[in-house]
């Protein structure tokens, strides 16, 4: 069976982000934190990843469901070895409509200056950069690594060198920690062909630390953008895009929010997750996943998976960030961003 799928809030399914590998080369305080993801913390061994074959063949699936976009995440995607030919295999998919799927990836570009004309070459559609400070103190402070901020400005003029000429930057904003920087980096990104965009701090997993006063708002984000630049609205690019989009007056580019603590989007989600061992999630703040990988190792049939993902879609009706201050929502166990992507 096939054809498009909604869940219980008539939300279709149209997005699919697939977590290709649970290791990374940063220590971001928000993600992995080094206490928790030290030199003894245990990776899942090569054999207990998808391979790109299974990754290929589930994705194949989700798209007669009605996936129309594809991000690769990680961890850190870039670390997951021959990652150009997992592109090369997506990209030549096509969606309901005989279209090609949109493959995206999410990096932290620690590797982009060395793999960006490959990934342009294999099909890649698009990019996202996570970058929370131009101050390699700050840069320091936020990943827990000593790794300077030129290594991934570096890799952002790589991939416009190769083509990619949608190139967003991700900068989660943490009060006390970064919020200085807010306007810094708009002018930094400003006239560059960069879309900036600021993300509330989340409470994802359990290991962070959360809590609502370390949240600058994005309401005040603007705040800070508007008393320097003349900023307006802009139309979403797309039905469901998260991202509130405000563009320059002067034509110096676009910047966008994503408000997703204190502007709940929920009603709008569309996506799926794919964690690296084979697990969907209907969620970012899930507590349980449906293991896709097993029946497909032992030999369950097309119809069958496509049966256990549409089912799972359907029963479907995630909200947290409607409900986080519902106390035994907020309370409950959630599965790490770092295993099932951003």
């Amino acid at each position: 069976m096939t054809g498009r799928v909604v869940d219980r809030l008539q939300r279709p399914l149209r997005d699919l982000r697939v977590s290709v590998t649970d290791r990374c080369n940063l220590r971001c305080t928000y993600c992995m934190p080094r206490e928790v993801f030290d030199e003894n913390h245990t990776y899942l061994p090569r054999s207990g990843l998808l391979s790109f074959e299974e990754i290929e063949r589930l994705a194949r699936i989700f798209i007669s469901r009605g996936v129309q976009k594809i991000r690769l995440t990680g961890g850190e995607p870039l670390l997951r070895r021959g990652i150009e030919k997992l592109v090369e295999r997506l990209a030549n998919l096509s969606d309901l409509q005989g279209n090609p799927v949109e493959v995206a990836l999410t990096t932290n570009a620690v590797l982009l200056a060395q793999k960006a004309h490959s990934l342009k070459s294999a099909g890649l559609s698009r990019l996202t950069v996570s970058l929370d400070s131009l101050s390699d103190v700050i840069f320091a402070r936020m990943t827990d690594t000593d790794v300077p901020v030129k290594t991934v400005l570096q890799g952002i003029t790589a991939a416009q060198q190769a083509g990619f000429v949608d190139t967003k930057v991700n900068m989660v904003v943490k009060r006390g920690v970064n919020d200085h920087e807010i306007l810094p980096m708009a002018a930094h990104f400003r006239h560059s062909g960069i879309v900036l965009r600021y993300i509330e701090y989340m409470d994802v997993g359990s290991t962070n630390g959360w809590c609502m006063d370390d949240v600058v708002s994005a309401g005040d984000i603007l705040k800070v953008i508007a008393e320097h630049f003349d900023i307006e609205s802009a139309e979403p690019n797309f039905t469901g895009e998260v991202a509130q989009r405000w563009r320059y007056v002067d034509g110096g580019g676009e910047v966008g929010v994503i408000a997703s603590v204190t502007q709940a989007f929920c009603e709008k989600c569309t996506r799926a997750r794919l964690s690296t061992d084979g697990k969907l999630y209907t969620c970012l703040f899930a507590h349980e996943g449906l293991d896709l990988r097993e029946p497909l190792r032992q030999g369950l049939s097309d119809p069958a998976l496509n049966h256990l993902i549409a089912s799972r879609w359907e029963a479907r009706e995630d909200r947290y960030s409607q409900m986080r201050h519902d106390e035994t929502i907020r309370n409950r166990p959630r599965i790490e961003m770092s295993y099932i992507g951003g």
